[in-house]
């Protein structure tokens, strides 16, 4: 049997569950993930979800081994512009930042600020350093890399392959502003 996860926004009202190991887990710094997040941490009684040195942790995981289990009807989208491919999901219950979605993506990112840190995935990675102005801060207890890798993206086609070329669609109840 498949290990499974369930976490959830800060108030527990929106619960998703994770089935087996994501595919990779990292800290994203690339300029919109840092707005986004800023942006998002102005929302009534939200959290901050970056890390000291401004990075997004996220979990990816196939799109078909998420399922919501309660709280669908709290979950919005926002994004940067009307156009922006990107959108973050927010359960407006208590303002919780709970993925980010690529346009196209068969892969969620899960914020990893949902799960108690006693058991928190540990990035492997940093990606998109090469937006910082200065990256000679950053911690270096894990590669800080410019930009994604070949591993990264071949990690992602491979979970593609296994998903037989499906991308599942995720529904969200609106939009919302930040």
């Amino acid at each position: 049997m498949s290990e499974t996860t369930k976490i959830s926004c800060a108030c527990g009202s929106t619960c998703l569950r994770l089935k087996g190991t994501p595919l990779l887990v990292s800290e994203c710094l690339c300029n919109s993930c840092r707005t986004a997040a800023d942006r998002l941490a102005s929302l009534p009684g939200a959290k901050d979800i970056l890390t000291s040195y401004g990075a997004t942790p996220t979990a990816e995981y196939r799109k078909d081994h998420v399922r919501i289990l309660s709280g669908a009807e709290h979950l919005r989208e926002f994004r940067l512009s009307v156009g922006a491919g990107t959108r973050r999901v927010v359960a407006t219950c208590c303002n919780t930042p709970i993925y980010l979605e690529m346009k196209g993506g068969h892969w969620l990112s899960i914020y990893l600020h949902l799960w108690p840190k006693e058991s928190r995935p540990k990035p492997r990675m940093r990606t998109m350093v090469g937006d910082l102005f200065d990256a000679s801060s950053l911690p270096k207890d894990i590669p800080n890399l410019k930009s994604h890798t070949v591993s990264f993206y071949a990690k992602l086609l491979w979970a593609w392959i296994a998903m037989g070329f499906r991308n599942p669609r995720m529904e969200v109840a609106g939009k919302i502003d930040a």
